[in-house]
């Protein structure tokens, strides 16, 4: 799911996340090549609050100066996963079973690359989404992109 930059970055900022008692739960890095953004969303098992987006963005910054992953200039964004989290790894899927969740693969299955529906069974090499009552299988490996979709309840 994620390009080869990009697993580059969060394999190089995982280590001192968990330290940080901080997920990296995935890194984009999205715009111009010769001054392109790099999205590092975070989360910890409370939410993440200022202070954490705060401390991270210092760290993380140190880390990309030290790596330098872009000759010349970028844009570096430190953000929680909001409400549209991205889904990433099969513990990503298997902690939001019963959610909803958007998936698009890199080839179709059963005519379609895009899903959604709700999150049922997160199995060995594949996940399960309850699709309009039907069971869709997808293969975690033809998964291009996912995320919850958020839903905003005005009521309560």
């Amino acid at each position: 799911m994620l390009g080869k930059k990009e697993q580059q970055l969060l394999d190089a900022l995982s280590p001192r996340a968990a330290a940080e008692g901080i997920e990296v739960v995935t890194v984009e890095v999205v715009g111009a090549r010769k001054a392109p953004t790099i999205r590092v969303y975070i989360d910890t098992p409370d939410g993440v609050s200022f202070d954490e987006l705060s401390s991270s963005q210092a760290w993380i910054n140190d880390l990309m100066d030290e790596l330098d992953p872009f000759p010349g200039a970028y844009t570096l964004e430190v953000s929680s996963p909001g409400i549209d989290r991205p889904l990433r790894t099969p513990e990503h899927f298997a902690r939001f079973v019963g959610e909803v969740a958007v998936v698009k693969t890199s080839a179709a299955l059963e005519g379609r690359s895009a899903f959604t529906g709700t999150i049922v069974a997160v199995l060995a090499d594949v996940v399960e989404l309850d699709v309009d009552g039907q069971t869709v299988r997808i293969p975690f490996d033809t998964i291009k992109r996912a995320h919850l979709k958020g839903v905003v309840d005005f009521n309560s």
